[in-house]
């Protein structure tokens, strides 16, 4: 999906492409190109490197023949990117980190909302970048709400991905793990509560395993509130009123996702407009779509990918004036 976010419109708008997956996961990168290839496309137009990145990035990055970049990845690189850009000064696309918050209000039916909010959660181990990590429930619901999402993540099994009833796999690498503790001994540290999982499950010891976890009664600056874990942990925090509310959520750099929970048709509105972030769900995780534009504001990129509006970046405009 997210190669073919950038390969579409690129095609359409007539320009040839470089396709340079993470060298962690190509094979889905290869048989894109495989497809696009039995389709019919003329050789050159679409291209695949793969290998180290001292091999493949620089030459990418120096040539002025390549004219742009979109990149889905991390917020450091994207920002490495754009200096090594600005040589040739190269038009950049940039879906970065994300750090969404989920806001639930006391006039929402709790249980359909953690029906709909752990699945999304825990999906892909939580390894994905508009995935709800910072959960903000109204106080009436706070306690009520922490043990349900506790109860649930603490039934899921994890497992092989294709096996039937597995409800969650691995993160992918032992570096997410590392992050994974870390964010928990931080939360620990700034007093924080370990309603469910927290650790590597017993007796997992192949695959990079990590517990669906439940954080509560945190600070605001502890990891798992204040940046992106990029892994199955759910930050909760009680609030009070939506002012309160809405400049916490806002507080975070990263402006991608952020989604509300509310029957108030006003307060969906106030949250549209206040919430500081590319995307906002109304009652919904459901963003992305190929006809909807996707992308963030802040250190979480800069254009836009799907719909109408991702041609754009691959195109020029060009004034012609010609007198008679």
């Amino acid at each position: 999906m997210l190669i073919a976010r950038k390969a579409a419109p690129a095609l359409a708008a007539g320009c040839s492409i470089i396709i340079r997956p993470s060298r962690e996961a190509p094979g889905s990168a290869m048989l894109i190109v495989d497809c696009m290839q039995q389709a019919g496309l003329p050789a050159g137009v679409v291209n695949l490197v793969i290998g180290e990145t001292a091999a493949t990035y620089a030459p990418i990055m120096a040539s002025p023949n390549v004219r742009k970049v979109s990149l889905t990845g991390s917020t450091p690189v994207g920002q490495q990117m754009i200096r090594d850009g600005a040589a040739t000064l190269k038009r950049c696309t940039m879906e970065l980190g994300g750090n969404a918050p989920v806001i639930v209000f006391d006039d929402v039916d709790m249980e359909a909302v953690l029906d709909l909010c752990v699945p999304v959660k825990y999906a892909n181990a939580g390894q994905v970048c508009v995935t709800g990590d910072r959960f903000y429930v109204h106080e009436k619901l706070h306690d009520g709400f922490v043990a349900g999402f506790a109860k649930r993540a603490k039934a899921m099994r994890l497992g092989h991905g294709l096996d039937e009833g597995t409800h969650m796999g691995p993160v992918i690498n032992q570096r997410r793990l590392d992050a994974m503790e870390a964010i928990v001994a931080d939360a620990v540290k700034c007093g924080g509560t370990i309603n469910a999982g927290g650790k590597r499950p017993a007796g997992q010891n192949k695959g990079f395993f990590f517990e669906p976890t439940v954080i509560s009664n945190i600070p605001d600056y502890a990891k798992a509130l204040a940046e992106e874990n990029f892994g199955p942990i759910a930050a909760i925090t009680p609030f009070r009123t939506a002012d309160e509310v809405f400049a916490r959520a806002n507080s975070s750099e990263m402006g991608l996702a952020s989604y509300v929970f509310t029957r108030d048709q006003k307060r969906q509105r106030e949250a549209v407009s206040r919430i500081e972030a590319g995307m906002v769900g109304i009652n919904s995780f459901a963003l992305a779509a190929a006809e909807a534009p996707f992308g963030g504001i802040k250190a979480s990129g800069m254009g836009r990918e799907g719909g109408t509006e991702s041609i754009h970046d691959y195109m020029n405009v060009k004034l012609a004036q010609i007198a008679v």
